[in-house]
């Protein structure tokens, strides 16, 4: 892996460390296309805030903008995500990775 491929990877676990960046990639994933206005609305933090979200998560690649006039419109990447699919997680039985997640899943169920 090269120095360039390894900041990248480095970026790429960094955004997706923080949960409200996840919140963010979530509130994408299910309405694509949004406003920093539109993410504000869901998110319990100052504009400022989401900004600096915003910015981790494009340096990442794990969002892309387009400007709309006087928008700035932010939309889901998903490449980075496949990548570290790829990479780390299909290399795996998938079948018995599923069976383990369904099982840890209803153990997490039955305790609540």
């Amino acid at each position: 892996m090269s120095m360039t491929e390894h900041d990248g990877t480095d970026r790429l676990f960094k955004a997706l460390a923080d949960p409200s960046r996840r919140t963010v990639l979530d509130l994408l994933r299910a309405h694509d296309g949004r406003t920093l206005n539109e993410l504000c609305e869901h998110l319990d933090m100052t504009r400022q805030g989401v900004t600096q979200h915003l910015r981790v998560l494009e340096a990442a690649h794990l969002i892309a903008t387009v400007r709309r006039g006087r928008e700035k419109l932010h939309f889901l990447n998903p490449v980075p995500l496949q990548d570290i699919y790829d990479r780390w997680i299909a290399q795996f039985d998938t079948p018995r990775l599923k069976a383990l997640a369904d099982l840890k899943r209803r153990l997490e169920n039955t305790h609540d």
